[in-house]
This record gives structure tokens, sequence and C-alpha cells, in this order.
């Protein structure tokens, strides 16, 4: 008789609670109907994080994907009026992306959507739980944070 893995268990139940959450998300997303994949959301928030328009591989570098996956987004999202393609003014040969009015209306809606995602997954915590998980959630992010810097 083999004994348990707690560790084994535990990873278990975090790709469980990852599907889950990514589940719920794409839900919330489609009953709104913004044409807008889980992929092409998190380059919308990520771009909302800049103060002026990054260039393609700035934001590879900060989604962690190859930036043919970003062009891939951006054509994506600019087909649907929701970003836009401009010229560096310090050096044309550069391209920025912009956040057009209709991808800030989209972010809007997409901050609305993971916020319902969010309470719908969190329903069964209490407030403690939910600050106590919370917590826990800040060490594991922060510890391979860590990790990868000392790496």
């Amino acid at each position: 008789m083999t004994t348990p893995d707690p560790d084994g268990v535990l990873a278990e139940q975090l790709l469980r609670l990852t599907r889950r959450v990514h589940r719920i998300q794409k839900r919330h997303l489609q009953q709104r109907d913004l044409g807008v994949t889980p992929a092409q959301s998190r380059l919308l928030r990520t771009l909302a994080h800049y103060g002026s328009p990054p260039r393609m591989a700035d934001l590879a570098e900060r989604l962690e994907v190859v930036p043919r996956a970003v062009t891939t987004l951006v054509d994506g999202l600019e087909a649907s009026g929701k970003v836009r393609r401009a010229p560096d003014p310090a050096n044309r040969r550069v391209i920025r992306i912009e956040l057009t009015d209709d991808g800030r209306k989209a972010l809007r809606e997409l901050h609305s959507a993971r916020r319902e995602a969010a309470e719908e997954i969190l329903a069964p915590l209490t407030e403690e739980q939910r600050k106590v998980f919370g917590g826990l959630l800040d060490t594991l992010v922060d510890g391979v944070a860590e990790r990868g810097r000392r790496c």
C-alpha cells in the first residue's frame, strides 16, 4: 500500500482550480459577446498598464510568449478595432501598439466579466478564508518570482 503524496495532491488541486478559473472566465467573456479570446483579453490588460504604447517585443516579453504569438493576437484585435499599430515618432521603423476607444470599452467590459468570474470562484469562501487564500497566493507568486531572479 502506498502513502499519498501530499505535494502531488496539492499540485493536482492547483491544476483543477486553474482549469476551473479558466473555464469560468471564458464563460463570462462569452456571455458578454466581446469577440475577445482569453489570450486577447490578457494582451489588452497588459497593454493598458503601459504609460506609452509599447512595441510588440515589449508585449511579448511582458506576456512571456514568443513575438509571433503577439503578432497573431494583435492581428485579431486590430481586425476588430480594439488596437492599432502606430509608427514610433522617434523611429519610424518601430511599430507601437495602441488601444483604441473600442479597446478601452472592451477593457471595461473585461474588468466586469473578470470581477463576476472571481465572485463566482470565491463564493464558497468566507471573508477570512479569502484573506488567508490571498496571502497564500502572494507567497506562492512571490516565491516563484524570487526563485526566477536567482536562476
